[in-house]
């Protein structure tokens, strides 16, 4: 697609797509797409992380959403789970929010959400992007039509009422230290909050943003923080937020760092005890190998989605999954969200350690597969496309079959190609790995 990539619309700030100009126009699409749902009042609510550029973009957004004839309700920051919450709660039309997710200040963009609470399909996303090409005219409602816009301050608060409903009534914390880090992002005054309101100990970092520390050597992109203050503050558990606070990576009260699929894995198991696990768990092409083998040992059904939790929920949905996620700790659960959200999956987990269940004890479920990934950061996007490149994938291919996997990618949210190799023959793994990278530098 010209515009949505794996997980919304992101670029550096300025650049060709993320500007005043383009959020005006994708404000202006959107909106005309979102109007033509037979609702009585058109409606669409706007949440953001803590980037400066959120400043410049959201009145360009606005302004197209108004134009277009959509009434416009402002939350400020706010995890993004919050803003698909809240746009189901509130009936609204849509709900668009403002982030570039795990990336760092220079970066920003979209993500969209319809009446459902869900991100939106190829499909729509499509139409949208022909929308967005054609004449701005054609999508300007008559001054008699145009909406209006409103800031409301209870956005943090809703939020918060809605996760409670989601948590037994007598759940408390007050036995519990734990360590937060909210990424100086969009969590920075949910997160806090809600722990907080069930007694637990909270030391917190990363909750002091000042539009260019988001996701800066902090969150869940780098948890060494995390885990130096677990340490230090003996705390029972770490919790790790990123930029717009739909991620968790999670820290054990030895220091450990659990990913995505540990904390996977550990809820799956949790909820097959309960019975409350249907029909399996959904993960992606980048999911340890270690983990589908532990699924086949508990006799649990394990898929692969591509990359990106929008394409997870797509298969929980059709399979009727209630548990899927991403190592990256995308997690969602599909009982009480429709899209990742690193504050609910760590409720969900507390409440499994409140039993007096240490968190390495809890988290250690299964052995992970040996796993490299690169990142390398390419000017060329077609360069998965030479033959150079195609010819040493197929060699680092043939190299590891029967030994372990490579997957080579394009990313969906940056300028980068990513590889990954999974094999407990670590010299044959650097190996398979090199044989690739070698060829993209």
């Amino acid at each position: 697609m010209k515009y949505f990539g794996t997980d919304g619309i992101r670029g550096h700030v300025n650049s060709e797509n993320i500007n005043g100009d383009m959020f005006f126009k994708f404000g202006l699409a959107a909106g005309k797409y979102f109007t033509n749902l037979k609702k009585k009042k058109q409606i669409a609510i706007i949440a953001k992380d803590t980037r400066l550029s959120g400043y410049a973009l959201e009145p360009a957004l606005v302004s197209g959403l108004a134009s277009a004839g959509m009434h416009v309700y402002t939350l400020g920051p706010l995890p993004t789970n919050g803003l698909a919450m809240l746009t189901k709660s509130m009936n609204a039309n849509l709900g668009i929010m403002i982030t570039a997710s795990h990336n760092l200040f220079y970066d920003n963009g979209l993500k969209l959400f319809g009446p459902d609470g869900l991100k939106l399909s190829d499909k729509i996303q499509k139409k949208i992007e022909k929308l967005i090409d054609s004449k701005v005219r054609k999508h300007l409602s008559k001054p008699t039509l145009l909406g209006r816009v409103k800031r409301l301050e209870s956005g943090t608060d809703d939020y918060i009422k809605i996760l409670k409903k989601k948590i037994p009534n007598n759940f408390k914390l007050k036995n519990m230290k734990i360590v937060l880090d909210c990424a100086n992002g969009a969590g920075y005054k949910s997160a806090p909050k809600m722990i907080k309101s069930l007694g637990a100990k909270l030391v917190i970092i990363g909750n002091k943003p000042n539009g260019f520390n988001i996701n800066k050597n902090c969150g869940s992109t780098f948890p060494k923080k995390l885990q130096k203050y677990v340490k230090k503050h003996r705390a029972h558990l770490g919790i790790s937020l990123d930029g717009d606070a739909d991620r968790i990576i999670m820290c054990d009260e030895k220091g450990s760092i659990i990913d995505g699929d540990q904390i996977i894995a550990a809820l799956a198991l949790q909820w097959k005890k309960k019975k409350i696990l249907k029909g399996g768990v959904v993960g992606t092409l980048m999911s340890n190998y270690g983990l589908e083998n532990f699924f086949k040992r508990k006799k649990i059904k394990f898929i692969r989605a591509n990359v990106g939790d929008r394409y997870v929920k797509e298969i929980m949905q059709k399979k009727k999954f209630n548990l899927g996620g991403e190592q990256s700790g995308h997690i969602i659960l599909g009982k009480f969200a429709t899209t990742g959200d690193g504050l609910l999956v760590a409720l969900e987990v507390i409440q499994a350690l409140n039993r007096k269940v240490k968190a390495s004890n809890f988290f250690n479920v299964f052995e992970k597969t040996p796993q490299i990934l690169e990142n390398i950061k390419i000017k060329n996007n077609d360069i998965l496309k030479k033959v150079s490149v195609k010819n040493a994938i197929k060699i680092a291919n043939r190299l590891i079959k029967g030994h372990g996997r490579i997957l080579v990618r394009k990313s969906g949210t940056e300028p980068k190609i990513r590889i990954m190799g999974e094999s407990k023959n670590k010299a044959l793994l650097k190996k398979c790995i090199k044989t690739v990278t070698r060829t993209i530098n």
